[in-house]
């Protein structure tokens, strides 16, 4: 079983996340570019090293750690995807406030958080073919997930099932929803996002830093 993710796990993280997203920019932005205004992969880039940058002056605490990355989002652009994910990490402060560490018990509920604060603050609702799609398979598969499963595994097959599930829907969301017979066939680029997300930090959430 792997073992409770505490603030040196996150925090390692996210330097993971940091990365992948960095690496991800362009092809995010082309993505975003056949549906949206094609910054997906700018905005993500910026949020990265904002985080980066934060990183050093986190403190030892799960809550605070998160708070430091949704401040650092929320500074990266007026972009609409960094003000949600800004939400997200603010929603995961709020959930592991006084715990030292997330165990896979604690995911789940923790996603589901996310999605709710996510919906509420964007507007956008499951089955809309957006990143909430994507966290909810991910919060659903680690609910399921048994005793002693690769959790990270499971994260990165479930946003990646997600994607293949909502590839040939329309977006019905956002500046997407314009072209919403032409998003047939294309993945959403903030599922792709959460895909690289998933996979670049399911490492860590198996163990293995």
């Amino acid at each position: 079983m792997a073992p409770p993710v505490d603030a040196a796990a996150v925090k390692a993280a996210l330097r993971r996340w940091a990365d992948a997203m960095q690496a991800s920019a362009g092809y995010l932005n082309e993505l975003d570019g056949k549906l949206g205004d094609g910054d997906l992969g700018a905005t993500l880039e910026k949020c990265a090293v904002n985080v980066r940058t934060a990183l050093p002056a986190m403190p030892d605490a799960l809550d605070g750690i998160f708070k430091a990355c949704a401040k650092a989002c929320a500074k990266a652009s007026g972009s609409s995807f960094g003000t949600l994910l800004a939400q997200a990490f603010f929603a995961a402060a709020k959930k592991t406030a006084g715990q030292p560490s997330i165990t896979a018990s604690d995911l789940a509920p923790l996603l589901d958080d996310v999605v709710a604060v996510l919906s509420a603050r964007g507007g956008a609702k499951l089955g809309d073919k957006t990143m909430l799609d994507s966290l909810d398979a991910i919060g659903r598969a680690l609910a399921d997930a048994p005793p002693g499963a690769d959790c990270g595994q499971l994260a990165r097959q479930a946003a990646r099932d997600a994607l293949d599930t909502y590839r040939q829907r329309p977006n019905k969301v956002g500046r997407a929803r314009m072209f919403a017979e032409k998003s047939v066939g294309l993945d959403d680029p903030g599922m792709v996002a959460v895909e690289r997300m998933a996979a670049s930090i399911a490492p860590v959430a198996a163990g293995h830093a």
